[in-house]
């Protein structure tokens, strides 16, 4: 997918909000899915969405937390959905399917960043499962109301800091919080690259992205102090210039799964509201991340472990 790597002259920028890129769109009629859309850029992503006139269903591993957040935004709902737990996936699909309804775009938005070592299901490590298998156990089991949908994997410019690292995919041998995230950022990447590749001929188009650097609960499991000696927060706790908004935040992946430019396009990564380069370094997307054959390799890798593949 390397060679579609390229700018579409979307006419937006890193400053856009989701409101801004959904301006004109009529999205009455039309379902969404938004993992992690009850909270952060999420939210705004929601709101955003329902405020054009979508149907906006937020499944929560805390749905009550979730409705309370949600509340005042017509046409948003809650169900209820825990990731890391690929019986509650199922749960959550079997109820969607016995429905028959369509959904027009999945966006997978949760997850984890960054956190204590900690094993679910089998011994599978947390980032990796939740931010990972759980979106892709999720997008198989409802596959069957999923064509002409887009799907949209939020990744981060974390990506860079790993390929998949096939000789210890769970950090048996020694756990790295920041590995593991980028990790399971770049397996975000790979899987909307076979996504796309698989399902194109269904109307099935994949993307994935970098939404930017913005300050949300998604930090909670790093000390402020530490963050400041990132550079994420100065003394007073304010974050430094070039951090997003959450409107600003969510405003790349509203357009991956909304904008027309984007029609007949799929399987490519995404940041400020643009189609990224392949880069080394700096903004862009790693070439281990947009790599066909790692993601057919990802993909029958995490078919194996989560027992589901509805393309095959």
């Amino acid at each position: 997918m390397s060679e579609l790597q390229h700018p579409i002259e979307s006419g937006f920028n890193a400053r856009s909000t989701a409101a801004e890129v959904l301006d004109g769109l009529d999205l009455k009629g039309r379902t969404a899915v938004v993992t992690g859309g009850y909270s952060g850029i999420g939210l705004a992503t929601t709101r955003a969405l329902a405020g054009a006139g979508a149907r906006v269903v937020v499944p929560a591993r805390r749905p009550g937390a979730a409705a309370e957040n949600l509340a005042g935004i017509d046409g948003a709902e809650t169900d209820e959905l825990d990731l890391s737990d690929l019986e509650s996936v199922r749960a959550f699909a079997d109820r969607w399917l016995a429905t028959g309804e369509r959904i027009d775009m999945l966006v997978n938005g949760a997850g984890v960043m960054a956190c204590p070592e900690t094993r679910t299901g089998p011994g599978w490590e947390l980032q990796f499962a939740t931010n990972h298998l759980g979106h892709f156990a999720l997008v198989n089991r409802l596959r069957p109301v999923l064509d002409g949908a887009r799907v949209v994997s939020v990744s981060s410019g974390g990506h860079g800091g790993s390929a998949i690292r096939w000789d210890d995919v769970h950090f048996e041998r020694g756990y790295d919080r920041w590995q593991a995230y980028s990790q399971s950022k770049t397996a975000n990447v790979l899987f909307a690259v076979e996504l796309d590749r698989l399902g194109r001929d269904a109307g099935i188009r994949a993307f994935a992205l970098h939404p930017g650097a913005i300050l949300t609960p998604l930090q909670r499991h790093i000390p402020v102090a530490e963050q400041r000696e990132m550079g994420w927060r100065d003394e007073e706790g304010n974050p430094p210039e070039y951090f997003k908004t959450a409107e600003q935040g969510a405003a790349t992946q509203t357009w991956a799964a909304t904008s027309p430019r984007l029609d007949g396009l799929g399987g490519v990564y995404l940041e400020d509201c643009e189609v990224a380069e392949v880069t080394a370094e700096g903004p862009g997307v790693r070439a281990h991340a947009v790599d066909p054959a790692e993601a057919e390799r990802l993909w029958a890798y995490s078919a194996r472990l989560t027992g589901v593949d509805a393309f095959a």
